[in-house]
């Protein structure tokens, strides 16, 4: 306030304390008046008593200066002491009423500043207990009296440059308790926003007015710039300030760049901003804080249950917020802080003191609204959820509200709806909460979306409980997609979300009824949770595990039973016995250890369910003395139980019939109400009742009746055999006349009705469905309808039991498609395996046998008939007791099989087929007549036996007729079928042989192409192995090993040029000299030789001879045959000028004086080798040149100009662009390279 508010004036060493009060003497001499003249008052400034009536006085009395009344009160304030500094500037105002208007400014801006400070201090709402001091006076008053001396400060003096400071202060605490809202643009537009910007400007004009020095200002600005969420900006102006002042510790620069860091996402470098800002300032609470929040937050990356969560958690509440509470148990944000702590021990009375405070002291919106949602966890977790609902709803607002505001608080209030029944109210809230642009800026809440998720999944669940009357499947649609989300977003290592067992458990019961596989997943990713929960060194494991599956065992009978018990339901739905048996046993090995554990758990009924489960399975799994075993045990236990009594008497029919009928008598006469019994005695009665053809005399009937008016109307196993029995009714009823037809289609019809009962109850009841597509076939005669329906419910069947496709077998045999029909029959048959232990249902198999004999009278094939004749004869060795209609079966197709071989031609048939025929017709023939002598045959006995006697009297004599024709067939087309299979197994014979032959044709085909492959890799081989060769042979020619170095480089060719010899350059001046020396010292131009990078563009020419005048005689030409020049000439003006490897470089007639001029003739391509080389007179071509290269000889005699033939080939090369043509030094020639590809003979213009 004093010291240094306007500015350090340039000073930017670090030496400078910038402490508060630091300008405030602690002795102070009041002048007075006295009778020995001016005299003097001490005043001790550190020792001040609080009754300043004298002092102020003494000061009225001696018209004392402004300066003093100033430095008094500020003296006070540095004690804390600030109401008395007020009352005294007040006081002072009064007695300079009449002076100075300056003097009187100076006293109102320090006014102004105190009535700010108190403003800091001050509670923002009305305290609930109000202080000595201040009583209940908050924020708004003392900002309303700053707001008041600031004006009357302003018409004395608007520009007097302290108070753009105090008005920019003033507009920053008023900021502070002004609600933020954003705009439809989703920007902040409020008042907070244009108060933050007219502080901004306020410090502008303070800034300038001290000619850029005043550093508070610059922080101001930057307060200003953070709270408008101009991170950047902000922390451009705190690093401005920490530069030019870094000693300032009060306020500390650090603290702001911290926040703006951490604002912008560099939370590793806020906190080291922070650590600094705390080891400059041991004291700082807002550094201790602000690195407790640091620390908190980096705890959140943890689990709970990680080692590594402790120690920092530890370390933010114990090391720095404890340490900030104990400087100023009153710091908003430090009792914020500290109240989420006491949030989670519970401790309820000490979260409302700290919320209190927090709210009180806030002078940030944030802070403020921190503390409104304790409050509201507060009265949530002790249930007044009026009160939690007020309170989040102002830490809602607090920090915005609306499409801003805070989504814990949001997020709470939804909770709140849902627990006071206002579920719809609760998915509002929510699904604003996931579709905000806040929310969906940083990631989708995980929380909402659980909450959201769960309760449309409640809606769908409700509905399953009450039947099933509305269509919920786009809540179980949303429920699913959102629950879903939130487990993508457990595999997203950004979110650092851990996976909730409700999610899992939730999406497993959305998931059951249409996604049994997915719902097992979602529980067994909960197993896995759980295992993981277990340490190591848990106490519960036993002390010795055996291998790894004995501990795998051991680790899960420390899960939830009821979640094992769960599992083992999907895993025995799924026909996956043997798992789901091992689920059930350590499900009830759990229950036990746990009610050991814990006396106090209710084990019991978990235990019943467990073992009642596990002898389900046992069932199922054709072990039914172990499964007896265990319905024993539970009836011991609990001898009440029906469902065990109903499981051990459903048993012992099969093993015991007697024993198991009198256990099912006991149990409906114990328990006639219980409707599974019932079920059950009425799945008895249909075994083993009596049949009759009038459904009123049916005793099932009138049990499922009495089932029906007594009980339940709505049973559905009663309306569903209630529907069965009218339609074996109808099947079986008369249909000769109209109204035995009109009678049949009655009885239908209320089959019909009961099976649209079912479905109305239970639209899923495949039972139902299928009877009723039975009923529409039988009646109607609609196979179309029949196909359609039942293809419906195998769909809905799937992995279930096989009487769907015995239906569709039916249909598509009713509408002849013999193949898909056998093929229904068929899976049917393996669908019933594990029904049967492994044993084939032999109903099946009669249709299967029924299916192939009518295929085969429908195509005259034997082999169809005996088919038929096989499945049916395997029909009657499964039957078992129930053996007349498969005999019958047997029988008649082999009656059938008779009549068709009577009537076949001889070629299609066999004296054994005949023969075999014949003895079954004898077979049938007496299964026909001991089935008419039996009690109750399936057919009329008069019919039956007609049938065997036309089979004794007609069938069999036509069988032996039949028999004597084929063996007179036989005999007579014996040599004629002889002769038949003997140019068969020719033409087969022939058929080899010609396989043979194109087989050895391919593979010696095959050889010869893999002896010309093994030839021509020979020949690349050897072509490889000469090109190798002679670029060993080039590289020795071409290359030599330094004498000094011992490296590697090329040979030096010398020629001696013409005077000429060198081409001159273009845009180079006609004077230039363009010879080069030839190495005897007499050429013109030879001592001017100098280096030229580029490309070789002619071959070295021999040694020119020189003529009489002196003068270089005219260059030689090369020659590639020994033809006259003109030829020459004429082949070589005809060569092109490419550039080439296998190119040469010739000169004809025409080019010899550009030569001598010295340029490069063009290379012609020669690709003749029937000549010899001949070097030129200089030796440079063929061995010549390679002598003269290899010994170092320089030329040969001048003058000579016959050519030498040479000995050996050399191989053509031509200079790279980048090598260079380098003089050997004064009046040494040039040396140009320049070697032939293919042997050539040179000749020279001499010749």
């Amino acid at each position: 306030m004093n010291g240094h508010s306007n500015g350090v004036n340039g000073d930017t060493h670090g030496d400078h304390t910038f402490e508060r009060f630091a300008d405030i003497p602690a002795v102070i001499d009041i002048p007075v008046r006295g009778e020995d003249g001016d005299e003097a008052v001490n005043l001790d400034l550190t020792e001040l008593l609080d009754e300043t009536d004298e002092l102020c006085d003494l000061l009225e009395n001696e018209n004392a200066a402004r300066n003093y009344w100033i430095t008094i009160a500020l003296a006070y304030a540095k004690q804390q002491k600030i109401n008395i500094a007020i009352d005294i500037l007040q006081k002072g105002l009064s007695a300079l009423s009449r002076g100075r208007s300056e003097d009187r400014l100076s006293m109102l801006a320090c006014l102004c500043w105190l009535y700010l400070h108190k403003c800091r201090k001050a509670p923002r709402v009305k305290p609930s207990q109000p202080s000595e001091e201040d009583g209940d006076r908050t924020k708004d008053h003392f900002l309303h009296a700053a707001t008041s001396t600031l004006n009357d400060a302003s018409r004395i003096s608007p520009s007097y440059p302290p108070l753009f400071l105090a008005r920019g202060t003033l507009y920053l605490l008023r900021a502070s308790l002004q609600p933020s809202k954003l705009g439809p643009t989703g920007q902040e537009q409020s008042e907070r926003t244009n108060t933050l910007k007219q502080a901004a400007k306020c410090f502008d004009d303070a800034y300038k007015t001290s000619q850029n020095k005043n550093l508070l200002a610059i922080l101001g600005k930057a307060k200003a710039q953070f709270s408008l969420g101009r991170y950047p900006e902000a922390l451009n102006l705190y690093q401005q300030t920490l530069e030019r002042a870094p000693g300032m510790l009060d306020p500390d620069p650090r603290i702001g760049i911290g926040a703006c860091l951490w604002q912008l996402g560099h939370k590793d470098n806020s906190k080291a901003a922070w650590q600094r800002s705390l080891e400059l300032n041991e004291n700082s609470k807002i550094a201790n804080v602000l690195l407790g929040l640091y620390y908190l937050d980096e705890s959140s990356q943890f689990s709970s249950n990680n080692p590594a969560f402790a120690p920092i958690y530890k370390k933010a509440m114990t090391v720095h917020t404890q340490t900030a509470f104990k400087l100023d148990s009153m710091h908003a944000m430090t009792c914020a802080t500290f109240g989420g702590y006491f949030v989670l021990r519970k401790a309820w009375q000490n979260v409302e003191r700290l919320a209190r405070r927090a709210i009180e002291q806030a002078d940030v919106n944030a802070v403020a609204s921190d503390g409104w949602y304790l409050l509201a966890r507060k009265e949530h977790y002790e249930g007044d959820l009026g009160k939690a609902a007020e309170y989040y709803g102002k830490a809602d607002q607090a920090r915005g509200g609306d499409e801003k505001g805070y989504l814990p608080a949001k997020f709470g209030g939804a909770q709140l709806k849902a627990l006071m029944g206002d579920v719809d109210g609760a998915k509002f809230r929510l699904e604003k909460i996931l579709s905000s642009a806040t929310n969906v800026a940083g990631g989708k809440s995980l929380e909402a979306m659980t909450l959201l998720g769960i309760l449309y999944a409640e809606d769908v669940y409700i509905n399953q409980a009450n039947g099933g009357k509305e269509d919920k499947s786009v809540e179980q649609t949303k429920a699913v997609g959102l629950l879903e989300q939130v487990r993508v977003a457990w595999k997203d290592p950004k979110r650092k979300a851990s996976p909730d067992a409700a999610v899992l458990l939730n999406l497993a019961r959305l998931y059951e009824a249409e996604q049994p596989d997915r719902a097992l997943a979602c529980l067994k990713q909960v197993e896995q949770i759980e295992l993981d929960e277990i340490a190591e060194d848990d106490d519960r494991l036993p002390e010795s595990i055996g291998d790894a599956v004995e501990e795998q065992r051991a680790r899960r009978e420390l899960v939830t039973p009821s979640l094992l018990n769960n599992i083992g339901c999907f895993h025995f739905h799924a026909g996956n016995y043997a798992q789901a048996r091992e689920d059930f046993q350590v499900a009830l090995n759990a229950t036990v250890k746990l009610g050991e554990r814990d006396s106090s758990a209710d084990t019991d009924s978990l235990k019943t369910t467990c073992a009642y489960n596990l002898g389900r399975t046992c069932e199922a799994e054709n072990e039914n003395p172990q499964a007896s075993d265990v319905y024993r045990s539970l009836l011991e236990r609990h001898p009440e139980y029906v469902d065990a009594h109903a499981r051990l008497a459903f048993i012992n029919i099969s093993a015991s019939p007697s024993e198991g009928e009198q256990q099912i008598k006991q149990l409906m006469q114990s328990d006639p109400g219980n409707l599974e019994v019932r079920s059950l005695y009425g799945w008895w009665l249909h075994r083993s009742k009596k049949r009759t053809h009038q459904l009123n005399e049916d005793v099932e009937q009138r049990h499922y009746k009495q089932t029906l008016q007594s009980f339940d109307k709505h049973d559905l196993y009663s309306l569903t055999g209630m529907g069965n029995l009218n339609l074996a009714i109808a099947r079986e009823m008369r249909r000769e006349t109209d109204q035995d037809k009109d009678k049949r289609s009655k009885t239908y019809m209320r089959a019909v009705e009961f099976f649209d009962k079912v479905l109305s109850l239970d639209p899923k009841n495949a039972f139902a469905a299928q009877g009723l597509g039975i009923a529409v076939v039988e009646d109607r005669k609609d196979a179309a309808s029949g196909i359609q329906i039942f293809s419906k419910v195998r769909e809905a069947l799937k992995g279930g039991s096989g009487s769907v496709h015995v239906n569709l077998g039916h249909m598509f045999a009713e509408t002849r498609q013999w193949s898909r029909s056998i093929e229904n029959y068929e899976l049917a048959l393996q669908k019933g395996l594990k029904e049967r232990e492994g044993k084939p249902d032999p109903q099946i198999l009669a249709c299967l046998g029924r299916v192939w004999l009518l295929r085969g009278r429908q195509e005259k094939k034997l082999e169809a008939y005996k088919t038929s004749l096989d499945f049916s004869q395997q029909a009657l060795e499964q039957a078992g007791e129930a053996r007349v209609n498969f005999r019958f079966n047997v029988a008649f197709v082999q009656i059938q099989l008779a009549q068709l071989l009577i009537t076949l031609p001889e070629a299609q048939r066999t004296s054994d087929d005949v023969e075999q025929a014949s003895k079954g017709l004898d077979e049938a023939i007496e299964v026909f007549l001991d089935i008419a002598r039996s009690p109750n045959p399936p057919f009329p006995r008069g019919d039956l036996e007609a049938r065997a006697n036309m089979g004794r009297n007609t069938m069999k004599r036509q069988l032996a007729s039949a028999a004597e024709r084929q063996g007179e067939y036989e005999r007579k087309n014996a040599t004629r079928l002889e002769e038949a299979r003997r140019r068969r197994e020719e033409e087969i014979k022939a058929r080899e042989e010609e396989k043979r032959l194109a087989a050895e044709k391919a593979e010696d085909d095959k050889r010869k192409i893999r002896e010309e492959r093994e030839r021509m890799a020979e020949e690349d081989r050897q072509l490889i192995q000469r090109r190798i060769e002679d670029d060993a042979a080039r590289e020795a020619a071409e290359y030599t090993t330094d004498a000094e170095t011992g490296e590697r480089k090329k040979r030096e060719k010398r020629v001696k040029a013409k005077g000429g010899g060198k081409r001159k350059k273009k845009n180079e001046d006609d004077s230039e000299d363009e010879g080069v020396a030839d190495g005897t010292g007499d050429e013109e131009g030879g001592a001017g030789a100098r280096k030229k990078k580029g490309r070789s563009r002619r071959a070295a020419s021999s040694t020119p001879a020189t003529g009489s005048d002196g003068e270089p005689a005219p260059r030689t030409k090369k020659k590639r045959r020994l033809e006259k020049r003109g030829q020459a000439s004429r082949a070589t003006a005809a060569s092109s000028k490419f550039k080439s490897a296998e190119m040469v470089v010739e000169e004809s007639d025409d080019e010899a004086a550009d030569a001598d001029a010295g340029l490069a003739p063009p290379g012609t391509q020669e690709t003749s080798g029937a000549e010899t080389p001949g070097p030129g007179a200089s030796g440079e071509e063929g061995v010549g040149a390679d002598e003269a290269m290899g010994n170092g000889v320089e030329d040969e005699d001048e003058g000579e100009g016959l050519a030498r033939p040479s000995q050996r080939k050399r191989v053509g090369r031509v200079l790279d662009e980048d090598e260079d043509e380098e003089d050997e030094g004064e009046g040494e020639g040039v040396a140009m390279a320049m070697d032939v590809e293919e042997p050539v003979q040179g000749t020279t213009d001499d010749e």
